[in-house]
């Protein structure tokens, strides 16, 4: 497949309103298909050691499905908020904003009305080395009860290299919170293969979150030492998910913000690797991000097909969110989320994949 990008018709929703899919083609045997409803990554084909192609992400084959079952968020860019913001609520400048309550009695990832929602206005680019996407949305001044109008774009750049690039830019016209971050679940096996409990992961993270019952961090970082979340080496993802630890129990498996071992925060850093065994392929996660959450799929219950067709269970795929915290809005020791007018939110995560 030589590099290229293709626009198609993938559906038109009940207003009237179109929606586009873009293909994006490495010109090295990565094929990464971008709706511009939520900005989903919807498909993403890569081959494994042997030269044989799979979709190695969660998602649906049709767009009614993404409108109409898509509470997994499966490859959706996620905000204004992404992550849970406790009671749906926090306080800015001495002003209390409530926010829909869609998740239990939290704000979950922006809330029903979120960025996973709308259709991006969308803009090909294409370099010497890569090709790609722009997308950009403007949320207006209150909705989701957010304050302040939030200009942003969300640019998706596919190299010769097979690195999926993510570049997130915002801007504000009054002060307000922004958290983004993409919901791909992967599968590296191929998607609806089964799960990913024989995955290999390493975290460069030696702290973690905990959280309550509301998977709300419930205090300081923890040191993963001697736990089931230390991945600071390799371990299969499943070996220690059915281990008798309070935070699993919880989340019925992980479902946790680790803090990144960053040097230099605020630059690129490799976060994650993740290795499949049968297939030998590789994901490498870096991202400028303070935190990964990573999250193993544990709400899938067989309700949803996916775009082969085939049925998707508790464990058939892991997210990793690149991310500021949970609830930082309302944790000072934190890092910050609120951005102010003339200030910028930029964030770059970036996934790569080769087979071994």
């Amino acid at each position: 497949m030589k590099r290229a990008i293709a626009q198609e018709d993938f559906g038109t929703l009940e207003d009237g309103t179109t929606v586009d899919r873009y293909s994006l083609t490495s010109g090295n045997g990565v094929r990464v298909r971008i709706l511009t409803y939520g900005g989903i990554v919807q498909t993403v084909e890569t081959p494994d050691r042997h030269g044989r192609d799979a979709d190695i992400v969660l998602g649906f084959p049709a767009l009614q499905d993404y409108v109409d079952l898509n509470e997994p968020y499966f490859g959706a860019i996620v905000g204004r908020y992404a992550n849970r913001i406790a009671k749906g609520e926090f306080t800015l400048d001495g002003e209390t904003y409530r926010l829909a309550a869609n998740n239990g009695e939290n704000s979950l990832h922006g809330g029903p009305g979120g960025f996973h929602t709308k259709v991006w206005e969308a803009r090909p680019i294409e370099a010497d080395d890569s090709v790609g996407l722009r997308l950009a949305y403007t949320s207006p001044d209150g909705e989701e009860n957010f304050p302040g109008t939030l200009a942003t774009t969300v640019t998706y750049t596919l190299t010769s290299g097979n690195e999926l690039r993510i570049d997130y830019h915002a801007t504000t016209d009054r002060p307000t919170i922004v958290n983004l971050t993409n919901h791909a679940y992967f599968n590296l096996a191929g998607e609806g293969t089964g799960d990913v409990y024989d995955h290999r992961l390493t975290l460069n993270a030696s702290r973690y979150t905990p959280v309550d019952a509301a998977l709300i961090p419930s205090g300081e970082p923890a040191s993963v030492e001697g736990t089931p979340f230390d991945f600071t080496s390799p371990d299969g993802i499943g070996e220690r998910i059915r281990a008798n630890h309070p935070q699993l129990l919880i989340a019925q498996g992980y479902d946790h913000n680790f803090v990144i071992d960053q040097p230099h925060p605020g630059l690129l850093t490799e976060v994650a690797r993740v290795t499949e065994p049968r297939t030998g392929r590789v994901l490498e996660v870096s991202t400028t991000e303070p935190g990964v959450q990573f999250y193993t799929g544990n709400f899938l219950d067989g309700s949803l097909a996916g775009t082969g067709g085939r049925v998707y269970r508790q464990g058939d795929g892991f997210a990793l969110e690149t991310q500021h915290f949970p609830d930082s809005p309302n944790r000072p020791d934190f890092p910050s989320t609120v951005l102010r007018p003339g200030e910028s939110f930029d964030s770059t995560t970036v996934y790569a994949f080769s087979a071994r």
